[in-house]
């Protein structure tokens, strides 16, 4: 494994099966030591809306949305892309704890740091 393992998870999708894999693989990223950050966009922003926990998934029957809570209590850095809240109806208010709202220019700085790897749901 690498010695600073870090793993960006970027979630596009509203499907409940894509979100929850999406959240199974990020948990199992930060249970094997790696840095875990999310970033929740368009139709994917939904999960970080509270309250939007969608459908339990077998076979462990946990929804996508208790899997992210799960990273923002272990302290995984989790935001909304910025174009999001602006272009919806929702504001930072609709969002769950501990989700926030991305900064371009810091986004890009963390997708090009060496080692990150980056994956899309």
């Amino acid at each position: 494994m690498d010695p600073d393992p870090a793993v960006f998870v970027v979630v596009t999708q509203e499907d409940n099966m894509t979100q929850g894999m999406a959240m199974v693989l990020a948990n199992q990223s930060l249970d094997q030591e790696a840095e875990v950050r999310v970033l929740l966009c368009g139709p994917g922003a939904s999960l970080a809306l509270d309250g939007h926990d969608g459908d339990l998934l077998e076979p462990r029957e946990v929804t996508p949305g208790q899997l992210l809570d799960r990273l923002i209590g272990e302290g995984v850095q989790v935001d909304v892309c910025a174009i999001f809240l602006p272009n919806t109806e929702w504001t930072e208010e609709d969002l769950r704890d501990g989700v926030g709202v991305a900064e371009p220019p810091e986004v890009a700085e963390y997708m090009l740091r060496p080692g990150v790897r980056y994956f899309t749901f």
